[in-house]
């Protein structure tokens, strides 16, 4: 095996993914493992593009936009169009998750609020049955 080229199982326990993972990857067209026999053999491209495939993961990308982003990469336009894209998605991304926290953040706090009116109740019925 040289350095350029992992099987599977290399791939697998390097990137933390299961077979079936990069299996379906390569079904969407995502990689493109060479082939020999029956085995899969990933070359430095295909891991390139598995961390952007999981980094893109990361941030809420779909498969498809990381299709077409890695896709965009063979324009050969220096990567520009792929990378205004990518910033593109990315504020959208960004903008979407700092919603969502926001969000949360709220419903963190009415969550301690019904938590500490439930105590105080709570309290009240101890008290109540006590006399």
């Amino acid at each position: 095996m040289t350095e350029d080229l992992m099987t599977i199982r290399n791939m697998c326990d390097a990137f933390d993914v299961t077979p079936r993972t990069l299996r379906f990857y390569e079904s969407k067209e995502l990689l493109a493992p060479v082939r020999d026999g029956q085995k899969r053999l990933f070359t430095r491209r295909d891991r390139a593009r598995l961390k952007l495939i999981q980094r893109g993961k990361r941030f809420g990308f779909s498969l498809e936009e990381i299709r077409q982003l890695l896709d965009l990469y063979e324009l050969g336009d220096g990567q520009e169009t792929q990378l205004r894209r990518t910033y593109d998605i990315a504020r959208e991304r960004l903008a979407d998750l700092k919603q969502r926290r926001a969000e949360i953040d709220e419903a963190i706090a009415d969550l301690g609020e019904q938590i500490r009116w439930g105590e105080d109740a709570l309290a009240k019925l101890s008290r109540g049955s006590a006399a």
